[in-house]
């Protein structure tokens, strides 16, 4: 089907406090800090952790963006209907590809510096009708650092 069903839809708001964090690390930005000592703030947080670490999906979707993006390196945007969207931007690779489906947990892409990071992470961003909103309120706890 090229829609989801409209109980998903309706909850993709119901997993608010309760997504799994899309990559282990340590949050480096935060939501809503100033970048660059400028005007500009962050729309989402920088997860900070080793190349090629596993990026995983926060919820099921449908991919609606995968490809190189300035300022975000190799991007992928998730739609998860009813007007939210995460991204996932600095990647090394992107195992998926836009119109596919992905789980909640899947495997979306391999984590990395590119975008002109300095250092490898995950930026992670989550979007309601085109406006950030603060991941740290969406997902459980913190992301964790090792398996376990």
């Amino acid at each position: 089907t090229d829609i989801l069903p409209m109980e998903q839809q309706r909850n993709f708001v119901a997993y608010k406090g309760q997504l799994a964090w899309p990559a282990r690390g340590k949050i480096d930005n935060r939501y809503g800090q100033s970048r660059h000592k400028g005007r500009l703030k962050w729309h989402g947080v920088l997860i900070h952790a080793p190349e090629g670490n596993t990026v995983y999906a926060v919820s099921r979707g449908r991919v609606a963006y995968a490809d190189w993006l300035r300022g975000y390196g190799l991007l992928l945007i998730l739609d998860h209907g009813d007007g939210y969207m995460s991204l996932y931007g600095h990647n090394q690779t992107l195992y998926k590809e836009v119109g596919e489906w992905v789980d909640t947990g899947e495997v979306v892409a391999q984590l990395g510096a590119s975008g002109g990071q300095s250092a490898s992470g995950l930026y992670f961003e989550l979007r309601h009708k085109g406006q950030p909103i603060n991941p740290v309120r969406w997902c459980a706890g913190k992301p964790a650092t090792k398996s376990g």
